[in-house]
């Protein structure tokens, strides 16, 4: 398995330098990506959850590429209806190619409705928006020659010039798709090359959410998108109550049980979120730093004592 860092690119502990010296972290520890979230307009409901500022993932994530050497790049995720899709298109294009490759694009439907009436897109389209974009993009980036057309009830276009020497063996980027309801799973297998769950709990993962993913692919004809979750990291102390935790959550032990779980579970990649709601403690990241740390140490046997000198 391969092992990212969910970086937030929110809140008032967001700040240039905090930005930079998250990658840097996150690459001395060994980890292989690097993930920001999306939102354009900060209304009430975003401000409740993920105040400002805000930064662009894209913009972000491009900036940062310029400051790490060997991190793969994504979004987790780019809600995809709030961006016309030949941008996201580009802008996704774009930073694996400047980046020497390793981005990944995760898109999602979203759920904050005022900032959707801010956008001026109809929130209860909002599937329907991402399946037709999804399909854009597709035609993009899987297009035979140099022009790719498009024809979809949100969205169309006509011979589009298509970007020519790909970046690595897959060449476009991998697409990532979140969601655990019905229609994220079959979004993921028709369109993405991943699915990106948030959170979701083992038991479910393993009787429901895998099985059912599985079925969507038989009925589609088509191959199961690599699963690529992402977990909340939580160390304590002492274990916590089996019933009540999700993965991600407890003891290095139970941790450690979780990512071997997944793994049996056929995680090819897992992402790491080290935020949970606290909105004040986001400004002091070395807590984050120090949970990295010691998971890099014990469960990932990765080197350390870099960042251990430096007193985190």
């Amino acid at each position: 398995m391969r092992f990212g860092v969910n970086l937030a690119n929110f809140g008032p502990g967001a700040a240039p330098d905090s930005l930079a010296r998250w990658g840097q972290v996150a690459e001395a520890l060994g980890y292989h990506f690097l993930m920001v979230s999306d939102h354009v307009a900060v209304t009430p409901d975003v401000q409740a959850l993920y105040p400002a500022p805000f930064y662009d993932p894209f913009v972000t994530l491009a900036w940062l590429a310029g400051r790490t050497s060997r991190l793969g790049l994504g979004t987790t995720v780019a809600v995809l209806p709030y961006r016309h899709p030949l941008q996201v298109a580009s802008m996704a294009e774009g930073i694996h190619r400047l980046s020497g490759g390793g981005f990944v694009l995760g898109v999602g439907v979203g759920m904050a409705r005022q900032e959707y009436a801010a956008l001026g897109v109809p929130f209860g389209k909002r599937g329907a928006i991402t399946d037709d974009y999804l399909a854009a993009i597709r035609a993009l980036w899987d297009a035979e020659g140099d022009v790719a057309s498009h024809e979809g009830p949100f969205v169309s276009f006509e011979d589009v010039r298509t970007a020519p020497d790909p970046v690595g063996p897959s060449g476009s980027p991998p697409v990532w798709v979140g969601g655990s309801s019905e229609a994220a799973l079959r979004r993921a297998v028709r369109f993405g090359d991943g699915w990106h769950p948030n959170n979701a709990r083992l038991g479910w993962l393993e009787r429901e959410g895998l099985p059912r993913l599985g079925e969507i692919a038989r009925e589609e004809g088509r191959p199961a998108p690599s699963f690529c979750p992402r977990v909340r990291l939580r160390l304590t102390g002492s274990p916590l109550d089996e019933g009540q935790r999700l993965p991600g959550e407890g003891t290095l032990e139970q941790v450690r049980s979780d990512l071997e779980t997944l793994g049996s579970l056929g995680a090819e990649q897992v992402l790491l979120d080290t935020f949970y709601g606290d909105i004040e403690e986001s400004r002091h990241h070395e807590r984050a730093w120090r949970m990295l740390a010691a998971l890099a140490e014990d469960v990932l046997n990765l080197e350390s004592r870099r960042l251990r000198r430096t007193g985190l």
